[in-house]
């Protein structure tokens, strides 16, 4: 035991000398063996990481700019409304309906799609334009169907307050001034459509309503007796062949 005490004594002893070794002895070491004291004390560059974190901050606003850009916002409103008007709670289910505005949003912006990927993807991929260039050749075709659904009204009003030089040209607009005049044109459209599609469940509603007063029923909900009704209206008109068509109809 006393063998073992004295050998760990040795040797912290031994290792405190080396320590305490003049600085004129670092010549025998190797000649790559070093400590680099000021990379540790230097900033770190953190160019490369904000960049990509600016990346995945853009991709993650990917989403809002196509529900802000194409047609998905009247598809969806409009859809909401024909279940609201019939007066089915959750049938169909918001995960129905938010798919079948998605794949209708698709088949309608397929033309502008397809020329994105024309004028921009390609020429991208083939390295013959820049990203910058592809970017800006990417939001031509996005515009131009904003400024073809726009009203007036509603782009007169941000150009207004927007403060921008006077343009001559509609297409001179600043693509943030364009996306929110677009987005009221299509919440004002949608409701429009809505209101339209009230109207002959609003009559149901009202005829059952007077039946039942005149049989004396004052205790029996009329929305129970005319949601069946109702239903069978709809599904006899062939309703949602016609609510589809008139929303692709509409952006033709």
């Amino acid at each position: 035991m006393k063998k073992i005490k004295l050998v760990i004594f040795l040797s912290l002893l031994l290792g405190f000398v080396v320590w305490l070794t003049p600085l004129t002895h670092a010549a025998a070491l190797p000649q790559n063996f070093y400590i680099d004291t000021e990379s540790f004390l230097k900033p770190v560059n953190f160019s490369s990481s904000v960049n990509l974190l600016l990346a995945l901050s853009a991709i993650s606003l990917v989403p809002f700019f196509l529900i802000s850009t194409t047609s998905f916002l009247r598809v969806v409103i409009v859809l909401g409304m024909v279940r609201n008007a019939i007066g089915t709670q959750q049938s169909p289910p918001n995960s129905v309906i938010v798919s079948l505005a998605l794949f209708m949003t698709i088949f309608i912006m397929s033309p502008v799609f397809q020329e994105v990927y024309r004028i921009s993807i390609e020429p991208y991929q083939q390295n013959k334009i820049s990203q910058a260039v592809a970017f800006e050749r990417a939001l031509q075709p996005f515009r131009t169907f904003m400024l073809k659904n726009v009203r007036e009204k509603d782009l007169a009003i941000f150009v207004e307050f927007s403060r921008i030089k006077p343009v001559k040209d509609i297409t001179e607009i600043p693509t943030v001034v364009i996306i929110p005049a677009f987005i009221v044109s299509e919440i004002n459209t949608a409701f429009q459509i809505g209101f339209l599609l009230f109207i002959p469940f609003v009559v149901v509603d009202l005829i059952v309503s007077n039946i039942l007063l005149s049989l004396g029923m004052f205790m029996l909900s009329p929305v129970m007796i005319s949601l069946p009704f109702k239903i069978l209206l709809f599904v006899l008109t062939d309703g949602w062949n016609l609510v589809i068509r008139g929303l692709i109809l509409s952006y033709q």
